[in-house]
């Protein structure tokens, strides 16, 4: 976890804490705050000339003390920028959300991209290599906000929001959501390759709910990302396979033909499965799925196939259950359960039709 520097030299936070009293660790409002709290525009002005003990951030929003802002504060001030009431709100509102408030889509916002890896914890590297040294900070804001990137603010609009996550008192994309934001912005393979197959091997994220935020934000249709994440897919495969061949050996099960074709005497095939029991007609698949573009690109299209398979062998008696990589790693033993439940019911189901079994 990243933590952030917001201590302030008492001698300049005084004065402002006097006259203004602020909660939380840091002294920053925005105007709307200030003249809620009977501080006219010609005082903010004053305020905030030389030798006034105040300093205007961003446009509408102010740090009540001199000095040198802490990272903290202006993660702070990028936010409250961005949460700043959309035109037509009555003057004089608060900009910071109640509960009621928190759920206004004009004021959600939250920090994203590299500062929000950097939250987060997760080591960077480049030119964004701190939160310190990080010449901007990138906020996310429903797409139909009108706001400009300003000073060391960029404004990322987006369609669907996620719910923004607490990381030292700092409203945070998650992680698969900084992700991609992040790689929005890349155009090097390797650096992409890099940053998202490190987030999955450090635990920073699963590969499923990568490559599913990367679909949200339409982003695998970018070659350098389909290809980063069919690479990390392949590796959740391999991985996966270890796991199913250990969870049957330890869960005492019957030893299936490993990664066979189905097929129908002198007939098509019926699809590739991970394992397969002849005797009670029950086969595993493991659930590792990407899309090219012009291949059944619609997520959607590839369930439809993944049930019209699942169909074709239930209608010659064959059970298929699918696995995923995560079921594996999370809940090995209820998965063993799920296909001894399935081998030891074999002999309730009406005999499955007769399928020749070849080496995939």
């Amino acid at each position: 976890m990243t933590h952030l520097s917001s201590a302030v030299p008492a001698s300049s936070a005084a004065p402002a804490a006097r006259e203004l009293p602020v909660t939380g660790p840091h002294l920053v409002a925005d105007a709307a705050q200030l003249r809620a709290r009977g501080i006219s525009t010609a005082r903010l002005t004053a305020r905030c000339a030389p030798g006034g003990g105040w300093q205007r951030l961003l446009p509408g929003v102010f740090l009540l003390r001199s000095g040198r802002p802490t990272t903290e504060e202006r993660l702070h001030a990028a936010v409250r920028y961005a949460r700043r009431p959309p035109a037509g709100r009555a003057r004089g509102v608060p900009a910071q959300p109640t509960s009621e408030e928190s759920r206004d889509p004009g004021t959600v916002a939250m920090i994203t991209g590299p500062a929000a890896l950097a939250l987060h914890g997760f080591p960077l590297e480049g030119p964004v290599g701190s939160l310190a040294t990080a010449e901007r900070y990138d906020v996310l804001v429903p797409r139909t906000r009108r706001l400009r990137s300003t000073a060391f603010v960029r404004i990322v609009r987006g369609a669907e929001l996620p719910v923004p996550q607490q990381v030292t008192g700092v409203p945070t994309a998650p992680v698969t959501r900084a992700l991609a934001d992040t790689v929005a912005e890349l155009s090097d393979a390797g650096a992409v390759t890099r940053l998202l197959g490190r987030a999955v091997r450090e635990g920073y994220c699963g590969t499923g709910a990568l490559l599913a935020e990367l679909r949200r934000c339409g982003l695998m249709n970018r070659p350098c990302v389909l290809d980063a994440m069919e690479t990390l897919l392949r590796e959740d495969r391999g991985v996966a396979e270890e796991r199913l061949y250990r969870m049957v050996e330890e869960s005492g099960l019957p030893d299936p033909a490993w990664n066979v074709e189905l097929r129908l005497p002198q007939g098509p095939s019926l699809g590739t499965v991970d394992a397969y029991w002849p005797e009670q007609a029950v086969a595993v698949e493991l659930d590792t799925r990407v899309h090219r573009p012009g291949e059944a690109h619609e997520p959607d299209a590839m369930w439809t196939e993944s049930a019209r398979k699942r169909e074709r062998l239930e209608l010659l008696g064959i059970t298929l259950l699918h696995l995923t990589p995560r079921k594996l790693r999370d809940a090995a033993e209820q998965q063993s359960c799920v296909v001894r439940t399935a081998l030891l019911t074999a002999a309730d189901r009406e005999p499955a039709a007769y399928v020749e079994v070849l080496p995939r």
